[in-house]
């Protein structure tokens, strides 16, 4: 069979897959992670460190933003860095501190798995599995987290066409797993004064081609703390059915994207901005 022949023709230049395509499933789908869905009327957001540190930056953090209002907490045990001198995460001990964060707060995480290898003990953990930019074409994992039938966290990769990164979903999804969510973090363009350039366009774009919920990282988005309360004020307002942030309960501690984590402090209040935007367009972010 043809690769084309599973396409739903469009009019932006490019077929859609078909399991990921509007065309085959009109009405939005739904992800549950641990009991919050996400691709409903509420906008849903995940928060936390970049990087699980230690018992206490977790725990401290993680109570922080459910205060403030996130229903799912986000840590990296498994950290893709650049250097391979540069901190790597701290594996299976950061799982298990994921882990008791949520028996202590409640909140279902989500974490990255980098590699076919970890995704089994990944799973055995997570409420949900994140598959990083740098891995949205590595398609034996997509593969791999497909057959696992965890809700998937999918970010578009830093290079990516709108066209290739549905393309990414339709492998998860062609293994029978339809618990896609899909992640506009920011891509790579010419422009050096942020760390990448946000495509909010895309947000309503795949909106309308794909039934998969849409959110949005507005932290590596723009890889600068004082700009994320802008992008992710914005995000709400083109649609995007959720946020993932970075918040870091010391964030000039951090061992990584500290420049990029908001502040517990800054969290609190970047929400009570989010959920007067949110009300505007017919949508709800729901506070303690």
């Amino acid at each position: 069979m043809e690769e084309n022949s599973c396409n739903v023709p469009t009019n932006v230049g490019f077929s859609v897959p078909v399991r990921v395509s509007r065309e085959t499933k009109p009405d939005a789908s739904l992800v549950n992670i641990g009991g919050v869905k996400i691709g409903g009327s509420e906008v849903i957001i995940i928060a936390g460190p970049c990087a699980v540190e230690s018992q206490e930056q977790l725990l401290d953090t993680a109570s922080s933003v459910k205060n403030g209002g996130a229903k799912i907490l986000r840590g990296g045990a498994f950290k893709p860095r650049s250097s391979p001198y540069s901190f790597q995460g701290l594996g299976e001990e950061g799982l298990m501190l994921l882990r008791s964060a949520r028996s202590e707060t409640g909140l279902p995480f989500v974490t990255e798995v980098m590699d076919t290898r970890q995704v089994a003990m990944v799973a055995e953990y997570a409420d949900m599995l994140q598959v990083g930019s740098r891995n949205m074409q590595n398609y034996p994992l997509l593969k791999e987290v497909g057959l696992t039938r965890k809700p998937i966290l999918l970010k578009r990769g830093m290079m990516a066409t709108v066209e290739e990164f549905l393309l990414a979903a339709e492998y998860i999804l062609n293994q029978g797993n339809d618990q896609v969510i899909l992640c506009e973090r920011g891509i790579r363009t010419f422009e050096t004064s942020t760390r990448n350039t946000l495509d909010l366009s895309a947000v309503p774009m795949l909106k309308s081609l794909t039934h998969l919920p849409v959110i949005v990282d507005p932290s590596h988005g723009t890889g600068l703390r004082w700009m994320v309360p802008s992008l992710a004020k914005a995000a709400v307002a083109v649609g995007a059915d959720g946020l993932i942030i970075e918040v870091h309960y010391k964030p000039e501690e951090a061992i990584c994207d500290g420049y990029q984590s908001l502040s517990t402090n800054e969290f609190a209040i970047l929400m009570i901005d989010l959920k007067r935007i949110a009300l505007a367009i017919d949508r709800d972010i729901s506070l303690p």
